[in-house]
């Protein structure tokens, strides 16, 4: 059975061929005995990967190709990293569905352009910035105002080379919610130091994440 539905699926595929310019690929790790979510984000990409020539997929084991997760810094699954000319950084974890699938459109389409759009003030700030960010959205599937906290992130990540953003499905990771603290969604810990919750314009985000590097 389809994940995306076969009425939607026309409208999927069109918006893929108007807004991706360059090839992107997804690198897909799960696991032998595959858990609930690792089987449906398996098919989900591979699904997304039917519908367009530019998107590639490939689907590693966690544990057979360990060294190829450590590579991508990956410690759970399932684990997502969206690749386009080079390594922007981005990951995510848990299956980018319900609300979140429009994060991992949007994704796509900064990952294929290489440029994010964002005001040219934010983009001259994450330009300045020169030490390592790592940015934590914490998400659940059914939040609508989960998408927009995380694709702010990955498109702070695509404009800068020293930001990685994850984001985390707080539902097939509950361990790491109860660890940060995760009691509404979105929230975002940017280098373990700042945190906050909620969908903030891309100005505030900017902020807080100049505040954690500070």
């Amino acid at each position: 059975m389809s994940l995306i539905p076969e009425e939607h699926k026309e409208h999927v595929r069109n918006q893929l061929a108007e807004n991706l310019v360059n090839p992107v690929r997804f690198v897909m790790f799960t696991q032998q005995m595959e858990c609930q979510f690792c089987t449906a984000t398996r098919q989900l990409v591979l699904e997304l990967a039917s519908l367009n020539d530019r998107i590639k997929a490939e689907i590693h084991d966690f544990v057979a190709d360990s060294q190829l997760a450590k590579e991508y810094g990956i410690d759970k699954v399932p684990a997502l990293v969206v690749l386009g000319e080079k390594d922007y950084g981005i990951r995510y974890y848990g299956i980018p569905f319900g609300y979140e699938f429009q994060t991992l459109m949007q994704s796509l389409v900064a990952i294929s352009r290489g440029k994010a759009d964002l005001a040219e003030e934010t983009k001259a700030k994450l330009k300045a910035i020169n030490v390592p960010v790592l940015i934590k959205v914490f998400v659940t599937l059914t939040c609508p105002h989960c998408p927009a906290a995380a694709i702010t992130a990955f498109k702070f990540a695509v404009e800068s080379d020293l930001i990685k953003a994850e984001v985390i499905d707080s539902g097939e990771f509950p361990q790491l919610a109860l660890k940060y603290g995760v009691m509404g969604v979105p929230k975002i810990v940017i280098n373990e130091k700042v945190e906050f919750v909620g969908a903030v314009p891309e100005n505030l985000f900017l902020q807080q994440l100049l505040l954690a590097i500070q």
